[in-house]
């Protein structure tokens, strides 16, 4: 069990005027100065604004990119924390040097964004000195970046330890969908696991053989289990498996393609996409499914038409999830491109936007920042 939001709020009422320390993934893409895609932005928002709507002294932590311990003016967060006061509709600070005077003067309800925090040397080293410093500014600690909890640094993991420590909006979604899918699913439970190579899947695959149902296996990584089977794949990437599968000669979008039985590829075919029975089959197993994880694309999906059966599928995925018959949860960012280009994202339960916090938990891997927050 871990401490949300809820709880801070009921056990705190004098919240009004007290600084607390927001733990947020502001790590986003910034092209010419500007946020370039503003989804992590847009996910922080829920709790920032609780807390700021409450009274409280808002301080928000985050990364950019590896200066790795040193101060670099091309990894400041200025950028993003006006980014994200366009975003918030609302004004939000940014301090460069914060100490506890800077935060005194500051008003409740007041959102301000801290200084890179891997700007500090210790940060990555989740050094204990450290901690107690950055604790020093705030007098609770609330942790809403799920994708950077694999990582055990000061932001993420050490100031659990040291303030009273609570997970905000984003990260209670977070859990309690990984919960649904994974921890306590409704059976059948299937999943679909797509990729280029198996190699950086094998930890997921070992994971999930025990606990699912249905095992899905697509993308350029389902090629090494059909080659493990006698199959002949041509000149695939070789690193439940499709019977039909579509390929082509050349690596791109639209170029000439045929849809061949798994056992007449061509040496001189790429497998690129799955075929039309096979997506109807997979369709017809997701029918008898209650819970969904997805993580990987069937195929070369960036690529039309090697994007057929990843749209399919989800959008199959979407439609039983809005009948209320199945419970869908997705990430990776692979996937989440993948969902967005179907159409299909707004309709699953649940699309996680962390990356490898994302895949260690599919491994089955313990989360710093999550074990942190257990009480």
């Amino acid at each position: 069990m871990f401490k949300t939001l809820d709880d801070l709020i009921a056990d705190r009422h004098g919240l009004a005027g007290k600084p607390v320390l927001v733990r947020e993934d502001l790590n986003v893409p910034i092209h010419e100065g500007r946020v370039s895609d503003d989804t992590r932005l847009r996910a922080a928002m829920p709790t920032l604004a609780e807390l700021a709507d409450h009274g409280a002294k808002v301080l928000v932590l985050a990364h950019f990119g590896r200066p790795k311990g040193k101060v670099d003016p091309a990894f400041t967060l200025r950028p993003i924390a006006h980014a994200l006061s366009e975003v918030m509709g609302r004004p939000v600070g940014f301090l460069e040097s914060p100490d506890r005077h800077a935060i005194d003067v500051l008003d409740p309800g007041s959102i301000t964004v801290l200084e890179n925090s891997r700007f500090f040397p210790g940060e990555e080293k989740n050094d204990p000195v450290l901690a107690k410093q950055i604790a020093s500014l705030g007098d609770f600690y609330v942790n809403d970046a799920f994708s950077a909890a694999h990582r055990a640094h000061v932001t993420t993991e050490g100031l659990a330890h040291v303030l009273p420590a609570f997970a905000g909006r984003q990260m209670e979604a977070e859990l309690k969908a990984l919960e649904a899918a994974l921890g306590k699913p409704e059976h059948p439970v299937a999943a679909v696991v797509g990729g280029s190579k198996v190699s950086t899947k094998l930890d997921v695959l070992t994971n999930l053989v025990g606990k699912v149902d249905h095992l899905i296996i697509g993308g350029g990584m389902a090629n090494t289990f059909l080659a493990a089977r006698g199959v002949d794949v041509g000149k695939s990437l070789c690193e439940h498996l499709p019977y039909d599968v579509v390929v082509a000669k050349e690596f791109g979008a639209n170029v000439p393609c045929r849809t061949a039985n798994v056992h007449e590829v061509e040496a001189d075919e790429m497998i690129l996409d799955v075929g039309a029975a096979a997506v109807e089959a997979l369709s017809d197993v997701l029918k008898t499914c209650r819970t969904l994880v997805w993580n990987g694309p069937l195929g070369a999906f960036e690529y039309p038409p090697f994007d057929t059966a990843t749209v399919a599928l989800a959008r199959t995925a979407a439609a039983l999830t809005r009948e209320g018959t199945l419970v869908s949860v997705a990430g990776g960012g692979d996937t989440v491109a993948a969902l967005n280009h179907a159409g299909a994202a707004d309709d699953f339960s649940f699309v996680s936007t962390a990356g490898g916090a994302f895949l260690e938990w599919m491994e089955g891997k313990e989360l710093p920042g999550v074990k942190a927050l257990e009480s």
